[in-house]
């Protein structure tokens, strides 16, 4: 009985159609922000005269600046928030109310946004009276996308602690450590390629939100995507174009500099195992 030929071109049309199919438009998008025409479609000739105009729109940058604050401060609660929800789902067995928790953890997975971001606003004006929250603002917007980012962090890093080698950690205790000198010197250096990924997770989903942002923002708190929404029912501006060129930039540098240093991190740790193994050996 033959066997059917292989075809390693088919496999490669395939992956370079759907690379070309995510990639081409940010491509095309870059290139068209150095486009001279006011027309963000049709090519006149090559300027650079977008990015100076961007530079001088003060109502872009401050939505871009308020957008960043938002991602980075959400990114950073939900790195926390979900790595101790990952640690008691994982580390504490089956607890009393265990499914429930994970159920409420995880439900912005499947939750839409559009219920996520009325109920924020609901639960914050109904509690606006006691605590003193606002209804909306940054600090409405900041508690709706830590709620939504908490989720994808908690799986992340979940995933991650449940690969682990428990055996490290039962030896640093041997050895006399306690359980928090374990978990800082043991345990969260291994999950920490799990606990970058997450924060890059939280803040793109945070950047790019526009749904949630739509009910919690107010007048001096637009964020990026709003203000881009707003424009664009208007007709699409070159000055989106170059926005979206640098962001696309600077995405990729922090994306490439942090794969650099957990490469780099891991290469370090796999040695210092080597070495220890020699040792004991």
């Amino acid at each position: 009985m033959s066997m059917p030929g292989k075809r390693p071109w088919l496999g490669w049309m395939v992956l370079t159609i759907g690379f070309a199919f995510l990639y081409l438009p940010i491509l095309l998008l870059m290139v068209y922000s150095f486009n001279e025409s006011r027309l963000a479609t049709v090519w006149t000739g090559f300027s650079t005269k977008w990015y100076g105009e961007l530079l001088r729109d003060r109502q872009l940058l401050q939505a871009a600046w308020i957008s960043l604050k938002v991602a980075f401060w959400t990114a950073s609660a939900a790195v926390l928030l979900g790595t101790m929800a990952a640690l008691a789902m994982v580390r504490f067995g089956r607890f009393r109310g265990r499914t429930g928790f994970g159920a409420l953890v995880t439900a912005p997975l499947v939750m839409p946004e559009v219920i996520l971001g009325l109920s924020t606003l609901l639960l914050l004006v109904s509690m606006g009276g006691v605590f003193g929250l606002p209804s909306k603002g940054l600090v409405a917007i900041w508690i709706a996308h830590v709620t939504f980012t908490l989720a994808y962090v908690t799986v992340v890093v979940s995933s991650r602690l449940q690969e682990l080698d428990r055996s490290l950690e039962e030896a640093a205790m041997d050895l006399g450590a306690n359980r928090i000198k374990t978990f800082f010197q043991i345990t969260l250096p291994i999950i920490a390629p799990a606990l970058v990924a997450g924060w890059l997770l939280a803040f793109t989903l945070s950047l790019d939100d526009v749904v949630i942002a739509s009910f919690l923002s107010g007048p001096s708190s637009t964020t990026l995507p709003i203000k881009i929404f707003a424009s664009v029912r208007l007709g699409v501006s070159p000055k989106i174009n170059a926005l979206a060129t640098i962001m696309v930039l600077a995405v990729s540098l922090i994306a490439v500099i942090g794969w650099w240093l957990m490469a780099r991190s891991e290469k370090r740790r796999a040695r210092e195992v080597q070495q220890a193994l020699k040792d004991n050996g």
